[in-house]
Formats: structure tokens, C-alpha cells, sequence
């Protein structure tokens, strides 16, 4: 699934969502929300159907929250986390509704474009990057096993890639009643791209080659391009990502 979306007067994004070479059925969910300014990557996890149901309730659920702020003066960051954390809730209370659903679970990378700033809220290995300058900087750290292993000094980051327990993570959204929420805030530059993906994405392709792509290709191409080569790789995974690039500030 492609989509695009376009505000003349504040951001131009697109989405490429693909179930990879590997999986049945894709449990990752996104958003593009222009009006908003709002967008978000949702990586679900759960057996049966609960990773598709998961990370669909965190969509909309801080979509929703979203949309129930935006004439109101509350803070960005608070309404950022609040919203996060109430999809964790709605998660666990459906789960609790249908047994089948036990243990779902979601990661979330939220982006909202808050006047001069981008805010950025986080929870799993789902990720987001900065291209600015013709550079990309990865902004979120991975909230995963090997991850805390490579901090740790115990394996290096080239082992994490092909550990056998990357797919581990160490947070996520609707697994426990209670989740710390990563915010990161970054000054907004006209210019600036912002890349948000999930792992079936990061696994698979280096940042060194996201960046590439975004400096020799219009950004739609180069999100193909980027799934593409992910799928070319095996594709293990649901691959989503979401880009957005500032226009204006």
C-alpha cells in the first residue's frame, strides 16, 4: 500500500506499507494526518490476530486524542505522552475483552510537527530519523535485548544485527498497565525530512543506504526504493515506513 498526502502550507509526506516476502498478513498500522500535523508507525506484535489489532487501536487512539486537542493551549509533549499511554490502556482492555487477543502488544513512533518543533514520542524498535543537510540522523534508540547489550559492551553492533534475539524488544505499548514514553524534541528547519519506520525496514536496510536514497531520489521513489531492497533482502517482515518532509517553518 502506497499513499501520499500534501499540505501546501506546512508538510508533503507518503507512506509505503508492504507485508514483506515472509509474513501472511501485515500487523504494522500507520498515519498521515496533515491537518494534524501528526504521523505515526505502529509495528504490532501478538499471535492470532493481535498485532494487526494492536497497533490499529494505537493509531487511533492517539489520533483521536489528537483530534480532541486542537483547539485547546495543552502541552504537546504531555498530550504526546497521555495519548500513548491511553492506547496502552484501550490495548490491555481488549485483550481482557477476548482472550484470543492475550499478550498483544504494539510499538509506536508518533511524530507531531508542534509549530516550530518536531515532537517525537517512542516505544519499541519502531524508529526515527532526521534528514537535514543532505545528512540522516537516527533520533530514537532502540528499546530492545540487544540493543541494552550493545550499550552494555556485551555484544557489538555488528552481532545485533544478526543476533538471535534482535527481535526482542524491552517496551511496548499495551503489554503492561504502565509504559515510559521517550520524547524527544527537535527545532524544526525548512528542509528537514523526517523518516519514520518500522524494523522490518531498519533490519534490513543500513542508514548509510537510506541516506543515499534521499539525497539522489524524489522521496517517494526513494521510500520504494527502500522497500524494495528490504524485500530483495527477504523481506522476514512487515515493512512500513512513513516520511515527511517540512516545507515551510
Amino acid at each position: 500500500m502506497i499513499a501520499l498526502s500534501e499540505n501546501p502550507m506546512r508538510v508533503r509526506s507518503c507512506a509505503i506499507s508492504d507485508v514483506g516476502r515472509k509474513r501472511q498478513k501485515n500487523e504494522d498500522s500507520y498515519l498521515i494526518n496533515d491537518e494534524l500535523n501528526v504521523f505515526i508507525v505502529a509495528d504490532g506484535m501478538g499471535g492470532h490476530a493481535g498485532g494487526e489489532y494492536a497497533s490499529r487501536i494505537a493509531i487511533t487512539t492517539i489520533e483521536e486524542m489528537f483530534k480532541s486537542k486542537f483547539h485547546s493551549s495543552a502541552d504537546g509533549d504531555q498530550v504526546l505522552k497521555q495519548a500513548i499511554m491511553d492506547a496502552g490502556s484501550k490495548i490491555i482492555a481488549k485483550a481482557e475483552e477476548d482472550r484470543a487477543l492475550r499478550g498483544m502488544g504494539t510499538t509506536v513512533i508518533c511524530l507531531h510537527l508542534d509549530g516550530k518543533r518536531a515532537l517525537l514520542g517512542h516505544v519499541g524498535d519502531s524508529r526515527a530519523y532526521l534528514f537535514r543537510d543532505g545528512n540522516l540522523e537516527q533520533l530514537t534508540e532502540d528499546h530492545s535485548l540487544v540493543n541494552e547489550q550493545v550499550k552494555s559492551g556485551l555484544i557489538t553492533a555488528e552481532e545485533a544485527k544478526t543476533h538471535q534475539f534482535k527481535n526482542i524488544i524491552t517496551r511496548s505499548v499495551g503489554v503492561t498497565p504502565e509504559v515510559e514514553v521517550d520524547v524527544i524534541t527537535k527545532k524544526l528547519k525548512s528542509g528537514d525530512a523526517f523518516l519514520l519506520c518500522s524494523d522490518g525496514l531498519s533490519n534490513l536496510v543500513e542508514q548509510r543506504e537510506m541516506e543515499r536514497e534521499l539525497r539522489e531520489r524524489e522521496p517517494i521513489l526513494a521510500a520504494k526504493f527502500m522497500v524494495d531492497l528490504a524485500n530483495k533482502r527477504g523481506g522476514d517482515d512487515n515493512i512500513t515506513l512513513v516520511l515527511v518532509e517540512v516545507l515551510d517553518v
